[in-house]
């Protein structure tokens, strides 16, 4: 029996892969949500941390200015609000066409025109993140107006680097991203626990399939659980039990159809004896008879001969059937029997043989004979002649090929010309034939090993059957004590 093997495909593996797929996909979705809010939360934290500061030091510093402010009194301005800064960040001030900054660059870079347009018209706190030269930076713009709400032109502007809070995030990140392979891992190793646990049960019924394709019709599976798979092996043990009966009752029926007809075929013999004993009394004396008389008796002859061919047919094919039929088998010369076959049935004069002498084989003489004397009978019967014989063998085996020049077998006829009493001709329902010679001639290859091939030579070849006789030189089945009856099946009647 063929071992099963995992393949690369298998269902076990496409198990562990989807496993492993949905814990990265879930991993990683997990991680991109994580990261993205925690880095949120983050800067939003950082973001209003900042804008109060701000504010609350712009409220704590504009009082101590006077307006309008002149460029000196802008630069003190924003000194003074970003000394009160944590991280001591770059503060811009700004009053109409006038700007100065808390470096004495007045960079304005990092301030865009959007938050600036932003603050103006809002009067109220702005911020913006912006990158600049690679790095994060926190844009916060505030305006500063009188005590009675009215704007007072003046607005300032603080920068402050977000590169500490990328690094916390991008930490956090790095250590999701160490723990992905620990998670991948324990869903491969839990997609195996569970694939084994789909898998058992499966396995266990593709075994039981295989022992019942073999032959095993006592073949079942244990019914574990209540789930689908359990199910399923309820079905396939309810599908082999009405499988076993199915089979218990046409093996009955046909060991009952066996010993049916070899009775009947045994019965039949005695009163058939008679009966052509008495038939050959009435040929030697049909001669001295009225026409009509010596007419049926002739009619009854042909008729008692055939019925007793017949017999003898069925009762051999009984043997085969049931397993009785057994070789009695010697080293032989394959030419000789040949021979033989067409001498004794006068067939010499009407049939070309091509029989090379030295070709021996280990065969059972008497089913040879059977076998040869069916097909060359079939060709003399059906086909055209020239009919010819031709012996052949190799290392292994050794062949027969027996040719007609007739018109061929029908392309429908190829595949049943072996079925017992098929004719291709269904309108000859009254031949001389059995139906059952080529039946029986497959029967005596199989015996030996070998086998019977039917084909039609190609038309530019000259057209005809070919039916070409294959045996081992040395049949896989020992040498019984011989088969009992002589089987008289060369009636040829498959076609």
């Amino acid at each position: 029996m063929k071992r099963f093997r995992p393949r690369l495909g298998g269902l076990r593996t496409r198990l562990v892969i989807a496993f492993v797929l949905v814990a990265l996909i879930s991993t990683v979705t997990a991680t991109a949500l994580a990261y993205r809010e925690s880095r949120s939360a983050v800067l939003q934290r950082t973001q209003d941390a900042f804008q109060t500061d701000l504010r609350e030091r712009v409220d704590s510093a504009a009082p101590d200015f006077d307006m309008p402010p002149d460029m000196r009194t802008l630069t003190a301005l924003a000194d003074s609000v970003s000394s009160g800064l944590s991280g001591a960040p770059l503060v811009v001030t700004r009053y109409q066409g006038l700007t100065a900054s808390s470096d004495g660059l007045a960079d304005r870079t990092r301030i865009t025109p959007e938050l600036r347009a932003s603050v103006r018209s809002s009067g109220r706190t702005r911020f913006q993140r912006v990158a600049y030269r690679g790095q994060p930076y926190l844009v916060v713009g505030t305006p500063i107006s009188y005590e009675d709400g009215r704007a007072s032109g003046l607005e300032v502007f603080a920068v402050t680097s977000l590169r500490a809070e990328e690094e916390h995030t991008a930490a956090l990140l790095d250590s999701v991203r160490g723990g992905l392979l620990p998670v991948l891992g324990l869903a491969a190793v839990l997609a195996l626990l569970a694939a084994g646990t789909v898998l058992r049960p499966v396995r266990e019924l593709g075994r039981a399939t295989r022992r019942l394709a073999e032959g095993d019709l006592d073949s079942r599976v244990e019914v574990r659980g209540r789930d689908e798979l359990a199910r399923l092996a309820a079905d396939f043990n309810t599908t082999a039990d009405a499988l076993q009966r199915s089979v218990t009752d046409l093996r009955d029926q046909e060991a009952r159809a066996r010993r049916f007809v070899a009775d009947v075929s045994h019965e039949l013999r005695t009163p058939l004896t008679a009966m052509t004993m008495v038939t050959t009394v009435l040929d030697e004396d049909a001669a001295r008879l009225p026409a009509d008389a010596a007419r049926a008796a002739r009619t009854v002859s042909d008729e008692t001969a055939r019925l007793a061919r017949l017999v003898e047919d069925l009762m051999e094919m009984s043997r085969f059937d049931s397993g009785a039929a057994r070789l009695d088998a010697a080293e032989t010369d394959l030419a000789r029997i040949v021979h033989g076959t067409l001498e004794l049935r006068g067939w010499t004069g009407q049939v070309t043989a091509r029989l090379p002498e030295g070709i021996r084989a280990v065969v059972d003489r008497r089913r040879v004979d059977v076998a040869v004397a069916n097909l060359v009978g079939n060709a003399l019967r059906h086909g055209e002649r020239p009919v010819t014989v031709t012996l052949s063998a190799d290392a292994d085996r050794v062949a027969v090929e027996v040719t007609d020049r007739g018109p061929g077998l029908p392309p429908d006829a190829l595949a049943r010309v072996f079925d017992r009493f098929y004719k291709a001709d269904s309108a000859r329902a009254r031949s001389e034939g059995s139906g059952l010679g080529t039946a029986i001639a497959l029967e005596n290859a199989r015996l030996h090993g070998g086998t019977i091939e039917a084909a039609n030579r190609p038309a530019e070849e000259g057209g005809g059957a070919v039916f070409t006789l294959r045996l081992p030189r040395h049949p896989r089945q020992r040498a019984g004590q011989g088969s009992g009856a002589q089987a008289v099946a060369t009636d040829g009647g498959a076609r």
